[in-house]
């Protein structure tokens, strides 16, 4: 049989992959490569979900976690893809955030329950990530990349002069990724206008929803180029929503429910902010109430705390601390930690911490195993990741705190990882142990008034009115009724 040239091969082997692989887009009709099953994203969904719920923790609230079950379950039904496993949970996260994986898996944080505003608001955001699952967004996005990296490498097979350029074209090749993500929000957006619609929502507050969205992003500081975001700017969002809200009501018009006394009064009470119990950063001290714990955390360095691990970063981003939990035994710890971040140890210590035993570790990272064909990278101290790791057993437990960088600046920055890891101690004091999280508490308006004489009026601080703003949907000198119900922050 006469044999196919080299450079003809690859571009047939992906042609029948393709051709295999063609399915219909249950959202758009349209035939797509799809390099998942069904079956795959329902597996990947269980096989995630155990892993969302250690990392992150569910937040137990019985009359909530029934009403975004009741209402996503009433969604599906309608959807294009009902007979999917679907589940809803709540995540204990102060974090503005909701999210979906393959297989039916929708996830809301407590931190958006507590800024949604009515029923409408969260039904937009929940069509919106049930619409990433019946696209099919994930699967899509895993086969464009897998496609588009076979593509690339097949034109290094076949252009000597590309492949001089690879790692250009890769960077091309991420770029294209985010804009299918992008793409990808968009037609979840649309997807979500027609969900939360055909439930019998009122699509317009979901889209007024992208405004307190971009409100929190302005507070944060957080403009970044539109061409390297995953998402669409929630200017732009804001006023798509409205635009294709209004056009589903004027196709379908009936009267469209937006319940917001209903909503605000499910949500009172809610945690909000970070939990106290589950670690809190005061005056630039880590501090655990439950774990019994504290350590300092480097001035002017942002942290990021989860039942997973705690993490402080630098601005410059040049370095990291990771605190986390490592077993039981030192010593097993100590090996579990090479192997798994595949650490060559450089210097090793026994220690006595604040009474507690440790080990003292300084490692470099390995470089991965290059595949065949590709040049070894060239190791240098600006590329050469640099750990310093101190195991503490305490309360039967082994806590690992690791300084991570480049080996050229891990002299200069190992008296702050020192000093945080050196000052983990016992947590003794009453306030710190018996604090109390703040909640958001719903109240009725007692008088006509502006909104932010109404929160004076309600006791709430000056320098917190933006805040409140935001968490209601409200500017400062919007109107606000009497008998009216609104969010204040307290204990």
């Amino acid at each position: 049989m006469r044999m196919l040239p080299r450079f003809l091969l690859f571009p047939v082997l992906v042609g029948v992959v393709m051709l295999q692989s063609c399915s219909r887009n249950p959202v758009t009709g349209k035939r797509e490569i799809i390099l998942m099953s069904t079956d795959q994203e329902i597996a990947l969904g269980q096989q995630s979900h155990p892993s969302i719920v250690a990392s992150m923790g569910l937040y137990e609230d019985k009359k909530l976690q029934s009403f975004i079950s009741e209402k996503g379950m009433a969604m599906a039904k309608i959807s294009h893809r009902p007979d999917l496993p679907y589940q809803f949970n709540i995540i204990d996260s102060p974090v503005v955030n909701a999210f979906a994986v393959p297989g039916g898996y929708v996830y809301f944080t407590r931190g958006i329950m507590a800024h949604f505003n009515n029923e409408a608001e969260f039904a937009g955001v929940l069509g919106h990530e049930i619409g990433h699952v019946t696209a099919r967004h994930s699967a899509r996005q895993q086969t464009s990349q897998i496609l588009g990296t076979v593509g690339l490498i097949a034109g290094m097979v076949i252009s000597p002069k590309l492949a001089q350029f690879g790692e250009q074209a890769m960077q091309g090749l991420q770029l294209l990724m985010l804009s299918y993500s992008r793409a990808h929000e968009s037609e979840s957006d649309k997807i979500g206008v027609e969900y939360s619609s055909k439930i019998g929502y009122d699509a317009h507050q979901m889209a007024n929803f992208f405004g307190t969205i971009k409100r929190i992003s302005d507070n944060a500081g957080q403009s970044i180029p539109n061409i390297m975001s995953t998402h669409p700017d929630p200017g732009d969002r804001f006023n798509n929503v409205h635009q294709m809200a209004k056009e589903y009501q004027t196709a379908q018009p009936k009267n469209y429910a937006v319940n917001r006394d209903s909503y605000l009064q499910m949500i009172n009470g809610i945690v909000y902010g970070e939990d106290p119990k589950q670690g809190f950063v005061e005056n630039n001290v880590f501090y655990h109430p439950e774990l019994r714990f504290q350590f300092p955390t480097p001035a002017g360095w942002q942290t990021q705390n989860s039942p997973a691990q705690f993490v402080m970063a630098p601005k410059d981003g040049k370095a990291e601390m990771i605190l986390m939990l490592a077993g039981t035994n030192l010593d097993s710890a100590a090996q579990n930690i090479q192997k798994q971040f595949n650490l060559k140890v450089l210097e090793s210590a026994r220690r006595t911490i604040n009474g507690n035993q440790a080990i003292v570790l300084v490692s470099q990272q390995q470089p991965q195993q290059q595949q065949q064909g590709q040049p070894q990278q060239q190791q240098t101290p600006a590329n050469t990741v640099q750990v310093g790791s101190w195991l503490i057993r305490y309360n039967g437990m082994v806590y690992a705190i690791h300084g991570v960088t480049t080996a050229d600046i891990f002299t200069t920055l190992f008296p702050t990882f020192k000093n945080t890891a050196e000052n983990f101690r016992m947590l003794t004091d009453p306030d710190k142990i018996n604090r109390k999280p703040e909640r958001i508490f719903v109240k009725t308006v007692p008088r006509d008034g502006s909104f932010k004489d109404i929160m004076t009026t309600l006791g709430m601080p000056a320098n917190r009115i933006e805040e409140l703003g935001v968490v209601n949907s409200m500017k400062a000198d919007d109107q606000v009724k009497r008998g009216t119900l609104i969010k204040v922050i307290g204990k």
